[in-house]
């Protein structure tokens, strides 16, 4: 990254840091069955990376104005926990060795759509909170990604210009927000490939964290 005074590295969570997704995919399934929606893979890819209220709109305007969308979003999260509860959640792979390597080197933080108790919470168990200097979730903004607002909310929570921050998302809806934002933008794509657009927004494409070497 040459001729850039990069000083910080943003993280999304929800499929950069965390195999939530994963999960976040199955309990959609499980939940569209049960209302009998089609088409919910549309939906899920609508929805990735925005924060609750926008993720209700999304589903009113797929589904219908009548559409008990906070119905359907209670129930996706009942068997999230359950999940969790039982199973956990998995680590993206090689996630502790890029947090080792950046810190010291570059101020860490994160800007995720989910809400603060469970960034909080996921961020604990997985113990790799400690990494991380400031915390930015999607019910502290008014508008989630692709709106700019998080990472700019993020960037001053850590005193810093957007363009002295990079951002690692996963997701077409976080790299929109970061590049809208003005940071250097770096994907890892998860459950979604990147278009023609989004690759035209994105500063590098990694396979993995394990890469993140390569560029910082």
């Amino acid at each position: 990254m040459e001729n850039k005074q990069i000083k910080a590295v943003i993280f999304d969570m929800d499929g950069v840091l965390l195999d939530t997704e994963t999960i976040c995919f199955k309990t959609w399934e499980i939940a569209a069955k049960e209302y009998g929606l089609s088409n919910i893979e549309i939906a899920q890819e609508k929805c990735l990376g925005t924060n609750k209220s926008d993720t209700l709109e999304i589903l009113k305007s797929l589904y219908g104005s009548d559409f008990e969308a906070q119905t359907f979003l209670d129930r996706t999260s009942e068997l999230f926990y359950e999940i969790e509860s039982k199973d956990g959640i998995a680590l993206m792979p090689f996630t502790e060795d890029a947090l080792d390597y950046l810190t010291g080197n570059y101020t860490l933080a994160v800007a995720s759509s989910t809400r603060k108790t469970n960034v909080y919470r996921q961020l604990g168990a997985c113990k790799i909170i400690q990494y991380f200097e400031t915390i930015t979730c999607g019910d502290q903004v008014e508008h989630s990604k692709p709106d700019p607002e998080i990472y700019l909310k993020a960037c001053k929570s850590i005193g810093l210009e957007p363009e002295n921050c990079v951002a690692i998302e996963d997701s077409p809806n976080g790299i929109r927000s970061a590049k809208t934002a003005g940071l250097t933008t770096i994907m890892i794509p998860d459950k979604i490939q990147p278009t023609e657009e989004i690759k035209s927004l994105c500063d590098y494409i990694l396979t993995s964290l394990k890469d993140i070497k390569s560029v910082l």
